[in-house]
């Protein structure tokens, strides 16, 4: 996954085109445990950094589904360095649970010498630590539909199996050309490699928005996973791909349409309460240094637009279906002020 947001030792970028890797470590846990991992309270702990979309995923979904209690919480420090994802922001440079300086630990434990990098969303299982898996596109899917004898009472269904085959076309044209769009024509080695990721990254969004233009949510009036896997990417669209990635055809607060969905998604609790824009920008911009090798953090953009309204509630809908909003954020959760509109 060289160049990926997850992924540690990603400094630079190679003369070949962006190409995304699958996760090495594809374990399930699952309700019945038939891979190995049963799903059992306090056993797990998810490991993210809040700077990578793909981590970003699973602490929407964590929050929404209220498996706070259930499946402990580790963020790493933005800044990586060679040896992967550092604890540096608990005391003594240790994660408090697992007892480790560097995710690369628990990886050790699993698959001892393992060549590939170090990603986030990682989940490790705390009695061995050893990683789990890093699978990023199927451990959301799981929370929704895996752990619900775990789910808050009023969690809504981010997965509904009516709907599954709607949401899963909604999602892979999204992966495609936005997820992994922006990280294509950011590490693009050449000009016509760049010029058609970026096309394709405003080319999938301009479809979309007559979709959103009509309804709420992507799929139907409520919140779904497919809301969940654009959101991580439009909310840092402004902040560092316009730039840092040069997918700056237009702002994302430019686009009446897609601005206020992504504002409407920010407001609403278990979105923008899980995002630190801190985090953001200066992983970006300090880490990949192969395109930004001065460092040097931006200032901008201004954060206030988040909270502005939206006014999408008169498109009707309901984001937790028959459900409730999560409860406030843990304390020992909450997004710095600093990372925060």
């Amino acid at each position: 996954m060289s160049g990926d947001a997850g992924t540690a030792g990603n400094s630079g970028y190679g003369r070949k085109p962006f190409k995304r890797s699958k996760s090495h470590f594809a374990d399930r846990i699952t309700a019945d445990g038939r891979d190995g991992w049963p799903v059992e309270s306090g056993r797990y702990r998810l490991v993210v950094s809040r700077a990578c979309p793909w981590a970003s995923r699973a602490l929407v979904s964590r929050r929404l589904l209220g498996l706070e209690d259930a499946l402990s919480l580790a963020v790493a420090d933005p800044i990586q360095d060679d040896r992967s994802w550092r604890f540096t922001l608990d005391p003594d440079g240790h994660d408090p649970v697992l007892g480790i300086r560097y995710l690369g630990e628990a990886y050790d434990r699993r698959e001892t010498g393992y060549p590939g990098g170090v990603s986030v969303p990682a989940i490790v299982d705390v009695p061995t630590g050893a990683l789990v898996t890093n699978d990023y596109q199927r451990i959301t899917l799981d929370l929704a539909t895996e752990w619900t004898a775990l789910h808050r009472p009023g969690a809504p269904d981010l997965y509904p199996e009516a709907r599954r085959d709607e949401i899963d076309e909604v999602m892979a044209g999204v992966y495609e050309d936005v997820n992994n769009g922006v990280y294509r024509a950011g590490f693009a080695t050449g000009q016509e490699e760049y010029e058609a990721a970026c096309a394709g990254v405003f080319r999938r969004l301009e479809e979309l928005a007559p979709r959103l233009e009509r309804q709420r949510y992507l799929v139907g009036g409520t919140l779904t996973e497919a809301d969940i896997r654009l959101f991580t990417t439009l909310v840092r669209f402004d902040a560092v791909y316009h730039g840092h990635f040069k997918c700056n055809r237009w702002k994302l607060a430019e686009h009446p349409v897609l601005w206020a969905y992504v504002r409407d998604l920010f407001q609403t609790p278990g979105f923008g309460d899980t995002v630190d824009f801190d985090h953001i920008k200066r992983h970006y911009h300090q880490v990949h240094t192969g395109i930004n090798p001065t460092a040097i953090v931006p200032l901008g953009p201004d954060l206030a637009g988040w909270l502005t309204p939206h006014h999408r509630e008169e498109l009707g809908g309901r984001p937790f279906g028959d459900g409730t909003p999560p409860g406030p954020v843990r304390a020992d959760e909450e997004v710095p002020a600093s990372g925060r509109p």
